[in-house]
């Protein structure tokens, strides 16, 4: 093992590792902090590139806000399910930056602030007293976990822990001239959440793809590539014959609760299991944990202690999401049912104020405030009894916040 000794080792450099490396050497300019990815930038990956305002919100905090300069802004939504569809601007504008684009240019904003980028995939993680070992050969006195829905620190923290994912997959066509400057989102009839978008990206082409719940354990199969874009299809016709760059990625859903140990290994972003469970948006979670990650770093080395990195990381996030997590958990397991669906999409149509509020919970930072809750009661059907098993949440957590 060598005996170079880090600082801040990031294993993952997408927004939640790259903000984590920024956040600390933001919060403590001379950390020596490693960020670490297996592949080089700039790099394709599988998403809906949605970057709500409240991401930046968070990157306006440490100077990195350009990460969507000369992009198009969007202030349009439609939802549609069948022949029920609500479509207005939303109260603050979005954008749409592939991937491509958006992740390189945070990783230059950490190399910028200082840290060291290295292409490397780490397979293994050990805590030995005051440090982590990295593949027996990289130590550090705080690592951060921000490997994706295939994290190799997850399981090494919280075993074999089983979220509920999705499964999604995404692709860039040519935008529709019916849906320029629009985010469009349309559910389909498999089990819900099961939805196609089509999301224009300004430049003449959008992101578009279909994604679905995952069937839990022994409930049936994963669904395949041509089923996925069978949906899709059949969703936003025209969208697939001149779609190109599918890819297909899981995306490990939030639950009830987030789990973070104490410790000195942070997780943040999709490792964490942070992706909204309604909608898929994943991004604000990342930013906004990898930041609050690499501050919190930087603050217990300051103090000599970073041992208890993992439980103020815990408390931050939970300051931070928890009860937005609670939320959004209730409104996706509501929203399994196609009528509760429907009902959301009438009463937005009915109330600009639940439009405002299922475009917040569906972004970042939402609630089911009273006037969201009340217009969804009013469009149920009378005769709508939920039962007990549509609330169950899955793979129960013991572990109380």
């Amino acid at each position: 093992m060598s005996d170079d000794l880090w600082d801040v080792v990031v294993v993952g450099a997408g927004p939640a590792g790259a903000c984590a490396a920024l956040g600390a050497l933001r919060a403590s300019a001379g950390l020596r902090v490693l960020l670490l990815d297996r592949a080089d930038f700039p790099r394709d990956k599988s998403c809906g590139d949605g970057i709500a305002p409240h991401v930046l919100d968070a990157l306006a905090t440490v100077g990195a806000t350009d990460a969507v300069a000369g992009w198009t802004p969007l202030r349009h939504l439609e939802l549609a399910r069948g022949d029920t569809r609500v479509a207005g601007p939303m109260r603050r504008e979005v954008y749409v930056v592939p991937r491509e684009v958006f992740d390189a240019r945070l990783v230059e904003h950490a190399v910028a602030a200082g840290a060291v980028l290295q292409k490397r995939r780490v397979r293994g993680v050990d805590v030995r007293g005051d440090r982590v070992v990295l593949d027996d050969e990289l130590s550090a006195r705080v690592v951060v976990g921000a490997d994706g829905v295939h994290s190799v620190l997850r399981p090494h923290l919280l075993g074999d822990d089983r979220e509920p994912r999705a499964i999604a997959i995404r692709g860039y066509a040519p935008t529709a001239e019916a849906r320029r400057g629009t985010q469009v989102i349309r559910y389909g009839p498999r089990a819900q959440p099961a939805y196609a978008w089509a999301f224009d990206r300004g430049d003449g082409m959008s992101n578009v793809g279909y994604g679905e719940l995952l069937p839990g354990p022994s409930r049936g199969p994963v669904p395949s590539r041509a089923l996925l874009l069978e949906q899709l299809e059949e969703l936003l016709p025209g969208t697939v014959p001149d779609g190109r760059d599918w890819k297909g990625h899981h995306l490990p859903l939030s639950g009830w609760r987030w789990k973070q140990p104490d410790g000195r290994v942070l997780l943040v972003g999709d490792a964490a299991a942070l992706v909204n469970p309604m909608t898929g948006e994943g991004i604000y979670y990342a930013v906004a944990t990898g930041l609050s990650a690499g501050r919190t770093a930087a603050r217990f080395l300051a103090s000599g202690d970073s041992g208890r990195a993992g439980a103020e990381h815990r408390r931050a996030v939970r300051g931070l999401l928890g009860r937005h997590l609670k939320h959004t958990w209730t409104a996706a397991r509501l929203a399994r049912l196609p009528a509760v669906v429907d009902a959301g999409i009438r009463a937005a149509g009915r109330d600009r104020h639940a439009f405002d509020s299922l475009v917040e919970l569906g972004l970042g930072d939402g609630r089911i405030g009273p006037r969201l809750a009340s217009g969804l009661a009013r469009q149920l059907p009378r005769s709508f009894h939920p039962s007990r098993h549509d609330l169950e949440e899955p793979h129960a957590d013991p572990v109380r916040p």
